[in-house]
Order: structure tokens, then sequence, then C-alpha cells
């Protein structure tokens, strides 16, 4: 049978004794300490939680954004690979997803000439895409992007009566995109040669390598630029004498070809441009080191 110590003191010196242990004193529960963080505690668990919720700077989100991009698949000076260029049209999924609308207006209004299956169709295959990525609970961005330009195209094609306006919006685009390209040659600023710079390692103050200053990458990087230039040029020319015409077949075949494959291959050539002139810095710096 325990025998209970009643000596004066003996409360004290096992008092001490619990202290110099690191337990908690006699008559003191241990959860009665003050804790010096609690487990659920976010501030414990993530001590750069603070950090994380800061927002990022404009800088900051344009270079995700970049990243995120196509081209930002391969950063500067690295060797492109098949599946970097697969990535970038968006997997298996996503070429699927910009191809298949298409091709299913095409493919219905050759065998049909009826407007109305003819851009229901695709509006169709586009919002199967969408359910399959909610079930399968993936991201809906490239979906919704493409959902929401078949439909625009289908109501303008539907609105009109006429099933060339079906490929208004991609000859607004293209025709954007070569204002915005021309714009940024004219200013001595490439849009590829900005791009780059925003994938480009930042410095401790935010700044990044100014590629401005070389001679030889500011060459290659606006000749990169007017290649682009050249890819929506064409697909214009090419697209607006068929809508003028009304030639539908072959204006939606013509967007299929110059669509996907002309945009892969344009990429890989700039991943390749851009490599010739960034991996040379990077051997340069092995080298030295």
């Amino acid at each position: 049978m325990p025998v209970h110590d009643d000596t004066p003191g003996s409360d004290r010196v096992a008092h001490d004794r619990a202290a110099a242990d690191g337990r908690a004193p006699v008559g003191r529960a241990p959860e009665d300490r003050a804790p010096e963080g609690r487990a659920g505690d976010p501030a414990v668990s993530d001590p750069y939680a603070a950090e994380r919720a800061e927002p990022l700077s404009l800088n900051a989100q344009l270079r995700d954004a970049v990243r995120n991009a196509g081209i930002g698949q391969v950063a500067p000076g690295e060797a492109p690979s098949g599946r970097a260029l697969l990535t970038a049209v968006g997997g298996i999924r996503g070429l699927a997803e910009s191809v298949l609308p298409g091709f299913g207006f095409l493919i219905v209004y050759a065998v049909t000439k009826e407007l109305v299956p003819s851009v229901v169709i695709p509006v169709v295959i586009g919002l199967v895409f969408v359910v399959l990525r909610l079930v399968q609970r993936q991201s809906l961005a490239m979906s919704f992007a493409g959902i929401l330009g078949v439909a625009v195209s289908a109501g303008l094609a539907l609105l009109t009566g006429k099933a060339e306006s079906n490929f208004i919006p991609g000859i607004v685009i293209n025709a954007v995109c070569l204002v915005v390209l021309l714009v940024t040659l004219a200013i001595r600023r490439p849009l590829i040669g900005l791009i780059v710079g925003l994938l480009l390692p930042q410095d401790e103050d935010g700044t990044g390598t100014d590629w401005r200053a070389d001679p030889g990458k500011r060459r290659v990087l606006t000749v990169a630029t007017w290649m682009w230039v050249g890819l929506f040029a064409l697909r214009l020319i090419i697209e607006i004498p068929l809508y003028l015409t009304a030639q539908v077949e072959l204006l939606a075949g013509i967007k299929l070809i110059t669509g996907v494959p002309l945009y892969a291959a344009l990429l890989w050539v700039t991943w390749l441009l851009v490599r010739t002139v960034f991996r040379h810095e990077d051997e340069d710096d092995t080298a030295t080191v």
C-alpha cells in the first residue's frame, strides 16, 4: 500500500523536481500551463502564413501568368521537349478541346449545309468537356474559355443567319494580337522579349536581366516577335477573303490548319531561337565557375 508523504516541505520538493524535469508541477494539470503554441494555431503550423497572405505585386502576377502560358513551359536557355510542347497546347485534353469543336462544325456543315446544327454541335462538344472536368474535379479555366468562344461564335451566326459569322470572333482576336505585336515592335519592346524577361530569374530588388542591353539577344527576340506577327497576319490574309466570299467550308478547314498545328510549330521555333542566345550565357557562367 503506497504511503503518502505528509512531511512538511514534501510538496515543495516535488514541485522543484517536476520543474527541473520539465514536467507539470504537482497539483497542476499539464494543460494548465501557458502553451508556447498549439498545433492548431495557424501561426505555429505555417510560420509563413502571414507572408503568403500578402498580395502579390503586379510584376509577380505577370510572371505567374507567363509561366502558366504556353510559351512559359520552357525557360530561356532550356532545350524544348515534346512533353513541354504538349503541355503548352494544354495536353491531350486541351488539344481535343481546341480542335474538336471546329472540326465538328466543319463536318456537320459540309454534310448538312444547315446553320443551326453546325453551330449547336460545337457548343454541345464544349459542354461535354466542361462536364467531364467537373466530374473529374479538374480546372475549368480552359474549358470555360473554350465554351465561351464557341458560344459567342454560335450566337453571332444565329443572329446574322450566316454561317461565316461563326468566324468573326477568331478574325477579331487575330487582328487584336497583330496590332499588339506591332505596337511592341514600334516602341522597341518586342513582346517575346517582354515575356522572356518575365521568365528570367529575378534579382533581390525584383528586377531581371535587361536583355535590351545585349544586341544579340535584342535582335533574336525581335525576330521571334516578327515571326508571330507573320502568323497572325497570315491568318488574316487567308481568312478575311474567305469570310467576305462566304466560303465557309474552306474557311473552317484553313482555321483548323492555321490554329493549333501552326501555333505549336512556331512555339517550338521560338523556344529554339531564345535558347541560342541564353544557352551560351549559361555555358559561359558554368565555364567561369
